[in-house]
């Protein structure tokens, strides 16, 4: 018996190895390994998780952008891009285990039934989605579907005793990745672009003509926190502002030969004076406008040092919509500059870049921050000193201030204390506050966050479980008291207003406006 189980084990492996005869050895290795744990492992196994798990690994080994995404997680990181999706168009905010409308999308399904600010959902075709702890994740799987399909939403709304019951018809909902649009002064115009996605060329566009209207000639181009996105879309972008012919980016890789991409003649912002902000969160796409309109001499790049994102990936659609994007280049700036940061230390080392970038004082002097003549390159025109290998260095570099921010703070943050606060305090208030403030400018002057609200908020932060020591809260008192006022500004007008409040505190917006209103140090930056 013994001697036939060896034959079977024998004729098992090698039927595998005879299928497969004309792979290479090191595949061949792979199909027999995976083959006998199907066949032979002690205990029940997933099989489709093993495969997953081991082509996750496999990718781990590479480089940190490398990865595996199986069909929900293609789903979920392709949506913020598209621009779009099927939903009923509201934003909200959870409070007390109740959806609370923050606001509704103009023109959206929600807006056209009557939904208003304030209101609160508490069932989704028959089902009671209030004081039931339901995540956010599983709240948007039932108010989304596809478009034409329809959704039953009870809400109760302030004033009203009983629920009030809507039927509403999905539509395409639009994502924004243009946050905020203004006049930053009489002459400069203010654009935050919070990704490079599918629409966002055609955002920026619309907003530069609006500001144009408004009577901007000089622009500020905000990428702080800005993760990338479409590296078309940025090239496109960037193509606005350059002159016919000149070298955008390259890509080149050991399978991928040189790839160059010039500007077209098309360009409608060639002549007009250009501030980008950035900082340690900026990355990729971000890294490729800032860094081609530096090299280019066509930009003061503001801020301080970006991520260090500069490697290509290719989706690799796989049978049951999973994928894996694998690196296949690297990004180059017009000056032949790399951007992407070191990985060969592993994975951890590199996912501690940031934490280790402050430890060792990069984030308040730009003395810290040491580069190899390796890595030193000229901009094109003018001859200035950059550096590769490891993001964008600004031309002008603004230290984080740690002085305002606690731990107190954090954690109040954190624990969504400060959105549930000021959800909660618009819900009671907002009658009173479109009265009093009509228009955003009454608003700037002369709202106030008085102290009772802030021992308000000091207690719904003790709730939730925040750790508030009353020496840091006092410390922290200006940025919570503007975020605050922010917040409330949100909520009363739009995203932009919030950005508004925000960069009156912002140092790398407030060198920016600085600079580009500064034509002497403006030029004398870009030598």
């Amino acid at each position: 018996m013994k001697k036939l189980s060896l034959i079977l084990f024998a004729v098992m492996i090698i039927v595998p190895v005879i299928s497969a005869q004309f792979e290479s050895a090191e595949m061949r290795k792979l199909r027999m390994a995976t083959y006998a744990i199907k066949e032979l492992y002690v205990d029940t196994i997933n099989n489709t998780k093993l495969v997953e798990d081991a082509i996750a690994g496999m990718l781990e080994k590479l480089d940190p952008h490398s990865v595996y995404m199986n069909p929900k997680e293609v789903k979920e990181a392709n949506e913020p891009l598209q621009g779009n999706f099927d939903g009923i168009g509201i934003s909200f905010n959870m409070l007390n285990d109740t959806l609370f409308v923050i606001s509704t999308i103009s023109r959206g399904p929600s807006e056209k039934v009557g939904i208003q600010t304030g209101d609160r959902i508490v069932e989704v075709n028959d089902t009671v989605i209030a004081g039931v702890k339901m995540n956010n994740t599983d709240i948007m799987k039932k108010l989304r579907g596809k478009k034409g399909s329809r959704v039953n939403v009870a809400i109760l709304r302030r004033g009203n005793n009983n629920p009030i019951k809507f039927n509403i018809v999905r539509d395409k909902i639009p994502i924004y990745s243009v946050d905020a649009t203004y006049m930053a002064d009489p002459n400069t115009g203010y654009i935050r672009i919070s990704r490079f996605g599918a629409e966002t060329y055609t955002e920026m566009m619309n907003a530069i003509a609006d500001l144009k209207k408004q009577g901007m000639e000089d622009l500020i181009i905000d990428l702080q926190g800005n993760g990338g996105g479409y590296l078309n879309i940025a090239l496109e972008m960037l193509d606005e502002f350059l002159n016919n012919g000149q070298l955008m980016l390259y890509t080149e890789g050991r399978s991928e030969a040189r790839n160059n991409s010039y500007s077209s003649n098309k360009g409608s912002m060639k002549n007009t004076k250009v501030v980008i902000l950035v900082d340690e969160s900026s990355a990729s796409a971000s890294e490729i406008l800032s860094g081609a309109m530096q090299d280019l001499d066509r930009a003061v790049v503001v801020g301080r040092r970006t991520f260090g994102k500069g490697l290509v990936q290719r989706p690799v659609g796989l049978p049951d919509g999973s994928m894996i994007r694998l690196t296949i280049a690297r990004y180059y700036t017009p000056s032949g500059r790399c951007i992407q940061k070191p990985y060969e230390n592993g994975k951890e080392s590199y996912d501690k870049d940031w934490i280790n970038r402050y430890n060792n004082g990069e984030m308040v002097t730009a003395d810290s921050i040491h580069f190899p003549d390796s890595l030193r390159y000229t901009t094109i025109n003018k001859k200035r000193i950059v550096y590769g290998g490891g993001g964008i260095m600004p031309d002008y570099f603004v230290p984080l201030d740690t002085t305002k921010y606690t731990n107190t703070h954090r954690d109040i943050v954190a624990t969504g204390a400060m959105n549930m606060f000021v959800t909660s305090y618009f819900d009671h208030n907002q009658k009173k506050l479109r009265k009093d403030y009509p228009t955003f400018q009454k608003f700037e002057a002369d709202y106030q966050v008085s102290d009772k609200m802030l021992d308000e908020l000091k207690k719904k932060a003790i709730s939730e479980k925040a750790k508030v020591d009353d020496e840091q809260f006092d410390k922290s008192k200006d940025i919570i008291k503007m975020q605050i006022k922010a917040l409330v500004a949100r909520d009363l007008f739009t995203m932009t207003e919030y950005f508004r409040i925000m960069n009156n505190n912002n140092e790398i917006y407030r060198k920016g406006l600085e600079i580009i209103n500064d034509t002497n140090q403006y030029n004398r930056v870009l030598n």
